[in-house]
């Protein structure tokens, strides 16, 4: 296995700098957020796409770091019915496959989006419930009329640029949330839908995170390096359906955490074994979004944990069977 990180969590230092810093952490990999959700100073397709000279620095800037590029990053609500939200992120989602085309890079990671939950509606509803009976009737019609047309239409345009996954990072407020969700698309759509394996965004919602990759089995194409805690205190009497600001960490009922310090090495070593297990042998994309961290620290904590417990050689033979 390999270890590498998003840099979009130093996205205000430069990007040589970024990258000589993942150098004396020996990582190597590195991912791009290269969609307009967040910043995307270090990859803008835009600018890259449009001008040969930077686009031929940008490469330069990795090969001479003996890098790979794992993945392009373009997270963003698609499925939007803003004008001003959702058509910018769909583009987003192309640019980043034409790019992900020039960099020679096979898959990007995103969201599958969530739309309105009928053709007057201006705001994104996210369904999860099957009571009252006008539920069910909004989610059968954001799949067949928004979700997987959509879906249909950017796989195929995947397909004509060699970008053969598309990896979905399943998150609560998106259509796709859980592994039965991703199934249902992939079904629809085809094996290009994959899974970009983010526990810490799926533990809270009950989701035994360690069982769910055996479960998605080899649809997860990458896989980020993010934990999380529940707090009981908070939990067990408010649930952890909690729209508090992130930043509000006494009182939330769960919080993203560094590395280790959401789960110990006992999780994490079986975490690493069960992506084995699966086939998944590729980059861990570490991923800061701690609050009582910073974004520098976050990353030492990280490497530094994970260095002790990756499998960085392939299984040998198995001389005693």
């Amino acid at each position: 296995m390999k270890l590498g990180m998003l840099t979009v969590m130093m996205d205000d230092q430069p990007l040589e700098k970024v990258l000589d810093l993942m150098k004396e952490f020996k990582m190597e990999s590195v991912e791009f957020y290269s969609g307009t959700m967040f910043p995307n100073n270090h990859c803008n397709p835009e600018v890259l796409l449009s001008n040969n000279r930077r686009l031929a620095e940008f490469k330069k800037l990795i090969k001479t770091r003996k890098f790979e590029i794992s993945a392009l990053s373009c997270h963003g609500n698609p499925l939007h019915p803003d004008p001003k939200i959702g058509p910018v992120h769909a583009e987003s989602i192309r640019q980043s496959i034409l790019l992900a085309e020039q960099l020679d890079v096979n898959r990007i990671i995103c969201f599958a989006g969530c739309p309105a939950g009928s053709k007057t509606d201006v705001t994104p509803n996210w369904v999860h419930e099957p009571w009252p009976e006008w539920f069910p009737e909004i989610l059968k019609w954001q799949w067949q009329e928004k979700l997987i047309p959509f879906w249909k239409d950017m796989v195929a345009f995947a397909r004509e640029h060699n970008v053969k996954h598309i990896c979905f990072e399943l998150h609560p407020g998106d259509m796709l949330y859980n592994p039965e969700s991703l199934f249902k698309l992939r079904n629809a759509v085809g094996e290009e839908i994959c899974c970009n394996y983010d526990a810490s965004n799926i533990e809270w919602q009950g989701i035994d995170t360690l069982q769910a990759i055996i479960a998605l089995g080899d649809t997860i194409k990458h896989v980020h390096a993010k934990d999380s805690k529940i707090y009981p205190r908070n939990a067990a009497i408010n649930g952890t359906l909690d729209p508090k600001p992130y930043d509000d960490e006494i009182n939330r009922a769960w919080s993203f955490r560094t590395v280790g310090w959401g789960h110990g090495p006992e999780y994490w070593t079986e975490f690493i074994m069960n992506l084995r297990m699966i086939g998944y042998d590729d980059v861990l994309s570490i991923e800061h979004e701690d609050s009582l961290m910073s974004a520098n620290e976050g990353l030492e904590q990280s490497v530094k944990f994970l260095n002790n417990i990756l499998l960085r050689e392939k299984p040998g033979p198995m001389t005693w069977a």
